[in-house]
């Protein structure tokens, strides 16, 4: 398996509208993705901090996806949105799963 998460930063007075994101995200996602889950976390310190975790089967699965001209629709909605509610960049770390336990 290989995760990736994307550390980023909400825009103060946005936080309302993180679920419409989420959701745009969500509708663009096709079935054979290879994507196995999507978590999004904000700081329990610092609610304008937020974390999405992505898992896939593979690294191979997630680039594939990144190309997927069925998602680009939904993803230029969810663009737009990011745009709007996202302060500054984003930081990416790719991580090669070694276990995972799941209860």
């Amino acid at each position: 398996m290989w995760a990736q998460i994307i550390r980023t930063r909400l825009k103060p007075g946005t936080e309302d509208r993180l679920s419409e994101l989420l959701a745009r995200l969500r509708e663009a996602e096709q079935p054979d993705s290879g994507l196995i889950r999507t978590t999004a976390m904000r700081d329990q310190h610092d609610p304008l901090q937020l974390y999405l975790m992505v898992v896939f089967g593979s690294e191979a699965e997630a680039r594939a996806r990144e190309e997927d001209p069925r998602r680009a629709e939904g993803l230029a909605a969810a663009r737009a949105i990011m745009g709007e509610i996202l302060d500054g960049s984003r930081d990416f770390i790719d991580l090669d799963v070694v276990e995972e336990i799941v209860r």
